[in-house]
């Protein structure tokens, strides 16, 4: 069973066993470091969970299925960026967001979109930069808040795109620039050299990016810079390895992130597929 009801638990806060009812820890006197029975089980999923690659399984089967559902519109004559690009009536039955999905009251459509591509073009860019981002901000916040992190960005992301009026928007390129506003973040609190470098490197790439989304069609750069200023602040209030260690509510806020965004895939399916 994922909820463990006796035994010991490791606390999240010192890293010392204590009893998984234990109403606070006997060493650090954090309250319920058993996290209600539910701490064992929370440590086993995360454990569990390569992110980049869960994330890029989802994406990939996401878009595949997204082609399956209009063959017809997928073959045709392709240009470079529209190349196996779905139709928009396949992405909406998926759970695309915009302006015209909130008038709806689709509120779960701002966590399904993030794994939603446009074109093959789309989703191979993408994919190489939750890769090539995800380990280094797993590294220095831990799994659990990179999690949150990755979602948080990309929901907002597309609660400013929504905002300001954008109709159709789908994709994770919100998320990957929460991701570089995370090391920025790191980057920029840590100080020192290797501070300092981080804050550079990553500060650049996502100036480059940013300047790029400008001189590219379809370009969605209020979900960029929404996405960037919410990893940035998920950074500030989750905190990083080097300042906290990650813990057990952490975890938890992961997990509940991953049901959330599971929940938001069946209500996109059910009201796609039902309608």
């Amino acid at each position: 069973m994922f909820r463990k009801t006796s035994g010991s638990t490791i606390c999240p806060s010192c890293r010392k066993l204590t009893s998984v009812n234990a109403p606070v820890c006997i060493y650090c006197g954090r309250r319920n470091p058993g996290l209600w029975g539910f701490g064992p089980g929370v440590r086993r999923l995360l454990g569990q969970l390569n992110f980049a690659r869960v994330i890029t399984g989802v994406c990939i089967a996401a878009y595949v299925l997204s082609l399956l559902l209009d063959v017809r519109t997928a073959l045709r004559p392709p240009n470079l960026f529209d190349f196996l690009a779905p139709s928009l009536e396949a992405l909406d039955t998926l759970g695309m967001t915009g302006a015209y999905a909130w008038a709806l009251g689709r509120w779960w459509t701002l966590f399904t979109a993030i794994y939603l591509h446009g074109s093959l073009l789309h989703i191979l860019f993408n994919v190489l930069w939750i890769n090539q981002l995800a380990p280094g901000v797993e590294e220095l916040y831990g799994r659990s808040r990179l999690i949150v992190i990755f979602t948080t960005a990309g929901v907002l992301g597309f609660v400013v795109s929504n905002w300001v009026g954008t109709s159709f928007t789908i994709g994770a390129s919100g998320s990957i620039f929460g991701l570089l506003g995370a090391m920025v973040h790191y980057g920029r609190s840590r100080g020192g050299t290797f501070g300092v470098m981080v804050f550079r490197q990553y500060g650049q790439w996502a100036l480059v990016l940013f300047v790029l989304g400008f001189l590219m069609r379809g370009v969605n750069n209020f979900a960029h810079a929404g996405g960037f200023v919410g990893g940035y602040l998920a950074g500030v209030l989750l905190g990083y390895n080097g300042g906290q260690r990650e813990s057990g509510t952490h975890k938890l806020a992961a997990t509940m992130t991953i049901l959330l965004t599971l929940l938001s895939f069946v209500l996109a399916l059910w009201t796609g597929f039902t309608r």
